[in-house]
This record gives C-alpha cells, sequence and structure tokens, in this order.
C-alpha cells in the first residue's frame, strides 16, 4: 500500500512506500530543516512501526534530520565499483556457467533462493533496493550457473542507464563455498569486459563477510556507502 503526505504551506514532499519484502519505507524531499519537520510530524504518527529509510552516508545533513524524528541507524551497505577484466571461469566438478535458456528453471531457481532468504537470513538483510520479480523474466540479463540438470546459482544485471548493476548474485544454500559465487562473478565480468563495459556497481551488506571477500577479491573498491534507518 502506498501513502502519499503533502503539506500545502511546505516547500516538500513525503512519501511512504512498501517495498518487495513489505517493509515501509519512508522519503521526504526537501532541504529545509524546519520543512523536514512538519512533513515528519505530519507522516509519522499515522504510520505503522516499524518504518525505514535509506540515506546516503556522506549526507551528514539529511541523516542528522532523521534522527532528530528519533530513526536509529540498522545496518550500513557498501556501495562498489567493479572493474571489469578478461577472466577464465574456474573450472567446477560438474557445473557449467553461462547463460539461462530455460525460463521456468530460473523461476524455480529465483523461487529456491526467496525461500531460503525468507527461512535463514530474512529479506530485510538483503540488499535494500529489491526490485519486484517480472512476470516476463528477461534471460539476457541472467547469467546461471547449471549443475546435474538444474540451476544452483545466479546473478541478475539490473537495467541502469549509465553502468551495469549487479542486483542479485546468490547461490543455492547447499551449493554454497565451492566456488559457484566466484565463476559466476568472473563470466559476468569479463562477458561486460568483451561488450567495452568498464566496470559494474554492487551494493554490498558489510554484515556479510563472504559477499564482502567476493567482489574485494574481485578488486573491487567502495565508492560510498548507504546507511538504512529504523523509527521503532
Amino acid at each position: 500500500m502506498d501513502y502519499l503526505h503533502r503539506r500545502p504551506d511546505v516547500a516538500g514532499r513525503g512519501e511512504a512506500f512498501r517495498r518487495p519484502d513489505g517493509r515501509l519505507f519512508l522519503s521526504i524531499d526537501t532541504w529545509d530543516d524546519a520543512g523536514f519537520a512538519l512533513l515528519a510530524a505530519d507522516m509519522l504518527p499515522a504510520l505503522p512501526r516499524p518504518l525505514y529509510t535509506v540515506v546516503d552516508e556522506a549526507d551528514t545533513d539529511l541523516r542528522s534530520r532523521w534522527e532528530s524524528a528519533g530513526f536509529t541507524t540498522r545496518r550500513r551497505e557498501w556501495e562498489y565499483l567493479v572493474p571489469t577484466a578478461p577472466g577464465t571461469v574456474p573450472v567446477l566438478p560438474d557445473v557449467t556457467v553461462g547463460p539461462p535458456s530455460d525460463e521456468l528453471a530460473l523461476r524455480s531457481l529465483d523461487d529456491a533462493i526467496r525461500a531460503e532468504v525468507s527461512s535463514t537470513v530474512g529479506w530485510p538483510e538483503m540488499p535494500a533496493e529489491i526490485l519486484p520479480r517480472p512476470d516476463v523474466l528477461d534471460l539476457t540479463k541472467y547469467v546461471v550457473a547449471e549443475s546435474g540438470g538444474d540451476y544452483v546459482g545466479l546473478v541478475r544485471l539490473a537495467a541502469v542507464t549509465r553502468q551495469p548493476r549487479i542486483g542479485l548474485l546468490a547461490v543455492r544454500a547447499g551449493r554454497q563455498r565451492r566456488g559457484i559465487g566466484r565463476a559466476l562473478l568472473t563470466y559476468v565480468l569479463d562477458a561486460l569486459h568483451r561488450n567495452g563495459v568498464p566496470a559494474a556497481s554492487a551494493e554490498v551488506n558489510e554484515a556479510n563477510p563472504a559477499a564482502v571477500a567476493l567482489f574485494e577479491g574481485a578488486g573491487a573498491r567502495r565508492v560510498g556507502s548507504n546507511l538504512e534507518l529504523v523509527l521503532r
């Protein structure tokens, strides 16, 4: 459910919207501290808890405004710039990496990964910018790892105008820690390099050491960070 609050006497706009993981996120767009406070005072009493928002960690003014409204930091996401490079995908026993050819198998993998995330760490620990799955999957945006006729891992590239973004890299729980994630990332970075793309972006939860090690091992460098704030 979407909410929209406007104050005619304030030069700004506040909005609340549910993300695909079910959480309610807020945004308040105004350059004026007093206007932010008025919009927050108008919105917060009318909305259920918990409430979330995401801010650029470098934007100390905006962070201070949310903190003044009672929000506290829940987690940090690192923003990475990942250089593309020619690479050879590691040879893994009974695993092949490449573009998907079976949409039903890809949907089955996506469903399985979503179920595993829900039953373990939970979607609130995944990247904050979670996109809903479209009715028709664009297979050109995916790379998969296949084993025994089943897809066991995937990389999804988000459609971004200026620079490709690695929107999701995931491997089935029972197949993790076997080099499949590294093989998927190597394949994607090699393919982007051959297409003349110098770098891709990615967001990684700082509390996920395996993902941090994977991207930094591929030469990724941190270029910023976002903070997820919560009001309980």
